[in-house]
């Protein structure tokens, strides 16, 4: 099923983030149990433009959008990490897509950041 979105209007989904992290693969999961069609952009294999990470930086906040409790992050010396700002954190994440924070559910009109069920169900259902 295509997705409306309170209101009758057609959604075009799209989920951003890399397949084997477990929180994408939870979040696809749920939307093909409650038969939601999406569209699954793969950073590392799709690339990210920067005009659009730069657009989710300015509506979620660059802080929001990169992830700290990953590998890739843990592993950046600890002189960057203390050195991080919004410019950084931007050429970071185009760098080292792994470093954004996932899922990233678009519907057109919102975004979410990471996984809820309640969040997605308010959102689409």
């Amino acid at each position: 099923m295509t997705c409306t979105n309170k209101g009758d209007n057609v959604v075009t989904l799209t989920i951003y983030g890399i397949p084997n992290c477990d929180t994408i693969k939870k979040a696809r999961r749920w939307l093909d149990n409650v038969g939601i069609e999406y569209r699954f952009h793969d950073y590392r294999k799709n690339g990210l433009e920067p005009g659009i990470l730069e657009a989710w930086t300015k509506e979620l906040g660059w802080e929001a959008l990169l992830n700290r409790r990953g590998t890739t992050w843990r592993k950046l010396p600890e002189e960057e990490k203390s050195a991080i700002n919004a410019e950084r954190a931007i050429i970071l994440m185009l760098e080292q897509p792994a470093m954004i924070r996932r899922p990233l559910l678009d519907t057109g009109s919102q975004k979410l950041l990471g996984f809820s069920e309640q969040e997605y169900s308010d959102l689409l259902l």
